[in-house]
């Protein structure tokens, strides 16, 4: 039946773009003035660069552009094949951090303002955070071996320091990977007394979390002008923090800041983006893998296009 409904009834073996398929698909009239760009992996790690539209809300019509790879320059021929008529009824494109994403699209559709995706930057920022968390448990796992070295060339049993949640510091701070992402208000109770003995053993963590939820912050602001002021204080206050980790967010934001600050004029996101690529990646696990990416991508189009 599979054979069947590939070779004969879906009608595979005539679609116009079968040759061009693997490499990429395009759509000139799904295309409108609120467009978001992002990658998925299809099969076995190989990544696809997707343009959709916003308007479509992941149905019929979604899919503007596939195109192989995530290189600006295959992404810019590819859309170049789009009329510049039509490209340049778009107004806004939402991405992420990267470059790449970011100059193609600049490139390709010369009329819209480009939105950096505010969950990209905090979770740029809760990276760093995480960073200084997991350096910290491996100078504990060092300490632990250590001592447990030192007990045993002396012939004595090693006894771990237990806190008082009954938690060794390397198992606090891995337990704490999780509540740190998120906002004080949402800890549970257990969760409020591991942050009381990871703050108070790790001063520097504490003001990691809380210049991370200041960032956060700056996101509920509802004017580009206070927005961008917030925004210039934190990066002032990150400097005076001098955290190696949180120099090199700054410095990213920095470079971003004119596409970040976008965000502040129409609140867009690239949520429809992440939502599309899970619905590729469900459609990919209900099939068990992608065998055939041409075939796979015909039946996308049925679906998306």
């Amino acid at each position: 039946m599979r054979k069947q409904y590939k070779h004969k009834s879906s009608g595979f073996s005539s679609w116009s773009q079968k040759e061009n398929a693997e490499s990429y698909l395009i759509y000139p009239d799904n295309i409108g003035p609120r467009l978001s760009i992002d990658e998925v992996s299809l099969s076995k790690g190989e990544l696809y660069t997707y343009v959709t539209n916003k308007a479509r809300k992941g149905k019929s019509g979604t899919l503007v552009a596939s195109i192989k790879g995530t290189r600006s320059e295959d992404i810019m021929r590819v859309l170049a094949k789009i009329p510049l008529e039509k490209r340049k009824m778009v107004r806004e494109v939402t991405l992420d951090m990267a470059n790449n994403m970011e100059h193609a699209s600049r490139m390709s559709f010369p009329e819209a303002m480009l939105t950096t995706d505010h969950f990209h930057v905090i979770r740029l920022a809760m990276e760093a955070l995480q960073h200084i968390r997991v350096k910290y448990r491996w100078q504990e796992l060092d300490r632990e071996n250590k001592a447990i070295k030192d007990a045993k060339d002396k012939g004595q049993k090693y006894v771990p320091w237990v806190l008082d949640n009954e938690d060794t510091p390397k198992q606090l701070l891995a337990r704490s990977r999780y509540f740190i992402a998120k906002k004080q208000n949402e800890w549970t109770p257990s969760q409020k007394h591991r942050a009381r003995l990871l703050f108070s053993l790790y001063p520097q963590l504490e003001i990691a979390y809380k210049h991370v939820m200041n960032l956060r912050g700056i996101y509920l602001n509802t004017s580009r002008p206070t927005a961008e002021s917030a925004l210039t204080d934190w990066l002032n206050q990150t400097k005076e923090l001098d955290i190696k980790e949180f120099r090199t967010v700054a410095n990213t934001i920095s470079t971003k800041r004119a596409t970040i600050l976008n965000y502040f004029e129409n609140r867009s996101t690239n949520a429809n983006a992440e939502s599309f690529n899970a619905k590729i990646k469900l459609f990919r696990a209900n099939l068990r893998g992608v065998k055939d990416i041409p075939f796979f991508l015909f039946r996308m189009e049925k679906l998306f296009a």
